[in-house]
């Protein structure tokens, strides 16, 4: 088959979208592009706009964000004609939309910073709502998704800021995204059709996703305007397809389930179902419910977040009751309040029990598997329900329950972990069983195949997992880059394990959150209650907080939003927090209790959600015999032959495909000084590809605990010196690109994330300073090397001039007969005694009060402004000694962070 040029797809598309119904029109620059807008905006209105009127239109879509021109796109604009009556100009048939206009164009060339032209563009009634960059056969996707980034950066502006969707393709692979201000390749989507297959090529994506109503659906009625973050969003297929679904069975008055695992999206396509529920005349009441007290205020503020105020949670079954009495037509509460709100029998609710109600349920089992399901749906005579579950009841995980479909009816769609995990939308699980049981280090610690509760709860083993997890947590966060969960069997053990860890005392936040009863049985004569309070103490002095057990929903709410931010490394659990809880920087999960079936996967994938390239799975680490659980559950939830795809492999696999690359590279350039003779673009592209593939190996490799680099064929210090040689060719080729140009490297792409997490730190500089000898011939070469390391990492930058003048001063004078040890921290602590004396100078300070806020902040990392006002000497007004203040807190932060050494 015949490589195809972008030329040549192109040609093809346009003559494809021509032939399914499009208006092929030539639109050479953006004066074409306004004029042709002018005469299709006045045919999809049917009138005339004078020359002064359009000119009013122009000024009304000029104004606002990316985010608010999409919300003037699907509103109306109130335009006072020349004969000052008033007349609504429409931008988008919302309801009937096949009835847009729709034409293609392509090469419309843009004058921005520079100059650019655009492969394909879409326009309905005369606005640019589609673009699609195109690339030869061969040449990475992401090359045409970097292309709209440049095209963002320096060309998008006027009506092209009114563009929806970008589809990018190099005619094999072919995906979609939503245009926003800040772009991101792990949200760019495949199209499927119904039964999860992905449509790739470009001719079969033009005549499914591109097919005019299709596409006119998707803008109109398939994309979401979140608030929270102003950015649009768009459906993806198979979140299209249970919407499409549930809307058909509404409308056949027959219920459903809709079984997409968890982390797929479940709540952002629940909403879409609810928002155009909500929007039909013949539905009185569209109630949200969700099953835990505790998620209420989660799904509140997700789904007000899609549309601002479209959600009053409900606080009281009083409230609840005003609510399904009253006008509000969308309804978010839990199962537990409405079925307060029936058992009431209040006489104002009765007199609705017959208005045509539609409810959705959040995660559809546990307790809907009671009376309250067969209450609520006995007391109102007129509903229908679809439910969604990530982990559906089958027979063999129902416990002597009902399965969901006993209770929901019919499954209307089906997108499965494996599936997700395909379409790089969730991500494998990396496990590991610490213990007897295929233990991959040697621990003693027993494992649930003992199942002597007097053992598993003893003092000596949960001392060994706090000791296994203090040594380990640090690789399986990234360095804490990202965050974790420990869940354990019961409070009482809960309270002993976070006794150890204080105890430890490691260089861990760590906090606590589970819901006590009332009258649970007392612990060395104190309550479970008790225990959380102390908790909440320390809590409260870590961060500075004043909750306790009183005001228990805002100290939920503060250790969700702290988990979020990266604040609290390690949060002990019981059972909140494992379903329900979506946090993109929690990669780890450390398991001390018995799951399965539905709870295990539940569990598992809080950590699995996508974030960045270096997050490339959920590290699972298992202090019980969780094996054969974990297959059975992967079994249920995806199918037979899933469960090696859903779990990573073993390292042992990633030893040799890191190794085959090594080969690769050192054919291709033996050591890394060799990169900078690369002379010839292809061969740099081709260092870029392997070294790329090595990083990726690499950054999975270093999460499991056996990681050494005696497995891998070179040293540590040689995988740093390519890793600065690559990025030096990134530099070259990408950061300081002034202008655009045809290269070899313009298909490929760095992947610069992936050098982010070095396990480059102080201490590896100081032993390479231990290392370096003037009288070695390679002496320069080294130095050099290590001003490269220092330059290149984000955490050493700030030490890189001082550890230059070290080098120079302490071991280059000395002929190297220096004891580093000794002498470098010594360097250090002078310099820093200068930078302190400057700033006291500068700011007129008290020298004892300032030494006082550093230490405090050395120790502890907290700041106390009465401490820090206290040291300035001189009067100062409110504004200027906040003002003041707050640089101060910067010097310092940057002062510690300079001249830290451990």
């Amino acid at each position: 088959m015949a490589i195809q040029s972008e030329a040549g797809l192109e040609n093809n598309l346009i003559n494809q979208l021509e032939s399914e119904g499009y208006e092929r029109i030539i639109i050479k620059d953006e004066s074409d592009l306004e004029y042709n807008f002018k005469k299709q905006l006045e045919k999809f209105n049917k009138t005339k706009f004078s020359d002064s009127e359009f000119k009013k239109i122009l000024i009304y879509l000029e104004g606002g964000s990316l985010f608010e021109k999409a919300k003037k796109l699907r509103d109306q604009f109130e335009l006072q004609r020349d004969d000052n009556e008033i007349f609504y100009v429409k931008f988008l048939n919302k309801k009937e939309w096949c009835k847009n206009l729709f034409q293609v164009t392509n090469q419309i060339t843009v004058n921005g910073k520079y100059e650019n032209r655009y492969d394909v563009t879409i326009l309905i009634n005369g606005l640019p709502l589609v673009q699609i960059e195109l690339k030869k056969n061969g040449v990475e996707l992401k090359q045409a998704f970097r292309q709209i980034q440049r095209y963002q950066l320096h060309s998008y502006h006027n009506l092209f800021n009114y563009i929806q969707i970008f589809v990018i393709s190099n005619g094999i692979n072919t995906k979609y995204f939503a245009n926003n201000s800040k772009l991101n390749y792990n949200f760019t989507f495949f199209w499927k059709d119904e039964n999860n297959r992905n449509i790739t090529t470009l001719t079969e994506f033009a005549s499914t996703f591109l097919e005019k109503c299709q596409l006119s659906k998707m803008i109109a009625q398939y994309m979401v305007l979140n608030e929270t973050s102003k950015s649009l969003m768009v459906l993806r297929a198979y979140q299209y397809y249970a919407v499409e679904a549930i809307l058909e069975r509404v409308s056949a008055k027959l219920n459903g389930y809709v079984w997409h695992t968890t982390g797929s999206g479940k709540t952002l396509t629940s909403f879409k179902v609810c928002q155009i529920l909500s929007q039909r005349e013949d539905i009185d009441k569209v109630m949200f419910i969700v099953d835990r007290n505790d998620l209420d205020y989660q799904t509140t503020k997700e789904f007000n977040s899609f549309c601002e105020n479209s959600v009053d949670g409900t606080d009281d079954t009083k409230s609840l009751i005003k609510q399904l009495t009253g006008e509000n037509k969308l309804i978010i509460t839990t199962i537990q309040k409405l079925h307060h709100a029936v058992k009431r029998k209040d006489n104002n609710l009765i007199d609705k029990k017959d208005m045509r109600m539609i409810l959705i349920f959040d995660e559809c089992h546990r307790s809907q598997f009671g009376d309250m399901h067969r209450d609520i749906t006995d007391f109102f005579t007129n509903i229908n329900y679809y439910g969604f579950t990530g982990t559906p009841i089958f027979a063999e995980n129902a416990n002597k329950d009902k399965t969901t479909c006993d209770l929901f009816g019919e499954r209307l769609h089906s997108y499965l972990i494996k599936d997700a995990i395909r379409d790089e939308n969730v991500l494998q699980f990396c496990i590991d069983y610490v213990g007897t049981f295929k233990s991959r280090v040697k621990v003693d610690i027993d494992v649930e195949a003992i199942d002597e509760k007097e053992v598993m709860e003893s003092e000596e083993r949960l001392g060994k997992i706090a000791d296994y997890i203090i040594k380990y947590h640090d690789a399986k966060t990234y360095e804490k880059e990202f965050t974790s969960i420990f869940a354990v069997s019961s409070i009482p053990v809960l309270n002993k394990y976070y006794k150890i860890f204080k105890n430890k005392n490691p260089d861990l936040k760590i906090a606590t959150i589970y819901s006590y009863g009332a009258n649970e049985e007392l612990i060395d004569e104190k309550h479970q209650r008790d225990y959380l309070e102390n908790q909440i103490k320390d809590y409260n002095e870590m961060f500075g907080t004043n909750f306790s057990t009183d005001s228990f929903n805002e100290y939920y709410v503060d250790v969700s939003k702290r988990s979020k931010n990266k604040q609290i490394d390690i949060l002990l659990v019981v059972n909140m927090f494992l379903t329900g809880f979506d946090n993109p920087l929690l990669n780890t999960l450390y398991v001390d209790k018995n799951l399965k079936y539905h709870g295990l996967i539940q569990a598992f994938s809080r950590t699995n959600r996508i974030y960045n390239d270096k997050k490339m799975q959920g590290n699972i680490v298992c202090f019980r015999n969780l094996k054969q659980r974990t297959d059975e559950a992967v079994r249920l939830f995806s199918d037979k032959e899933a469960t090696e795809f859903v779990v990573v492999r073993p390292y042992e696999d990633y030893v040799k495909d890191i190794n085959l690359c090594i080969d690769r590279l050192l054919r291709l350039t033996p050591i890394f000084e060799d990169v900078d003779l690369l002379e010839d673009e292809k061969d740099i592209a081709k260092f870029v590809t392997i070294f790329k593939n090595i990083l990726r190996d690499l950054n999975r490799m270093i999460t499991f605990v056996e990681f050494s680099y005696d497995d891998i064929k070179i040293t540590e210090q040689e995988m740093i010196g390519f890793k600065t040689k690559y990025l030096d060719l990134y530099d070259r080729y990408v950061r300081r690109q002034s202008k655009e140009k045809v290269s070899v490297l313009d298909d490929i792409d760095f992947e610069v994330e992936l050098l982010r997490r070095d396990t480059i730190n102080v201490s590896y500089i100081i032993q390479l300073l231990k290392d370096l000898n003037p009288k070695d011939p390679g002496f320069d070469k080294d130095i050099k090397h290590i001003h490269d390391i220092m330059h290149t990492s984000h955490d050493l930058k700030s030490k890189a001039e001082l550890i230059d003048r070290f080098i120079q001063q302490h071991i280059v004078e000395s002929d190297g007969n220096v004891d580093i040890d000794e002498e470098l921290p010594n360097f250090f602590e002078k310099e820093k005694n200068k930078e302190i004396e400057e700033i006291i100078e500068k700011e007129h300070l008290s020298q004892d009060k300032l030494n006082e806020v550093i230490e405090e902040y050395e120790y502890s990392g907290k700041f106390y402004n009465d401490k820090i006002n206290e040291s300035f000497i001189d009067d100062l007004g409110f504004l200027e000694r906040n003002k003041k203040i707050n640089l101060l807190k910067t010097k310092i932060i940057n002062l510690v962070d300079k001249f830290a050494l451990i």
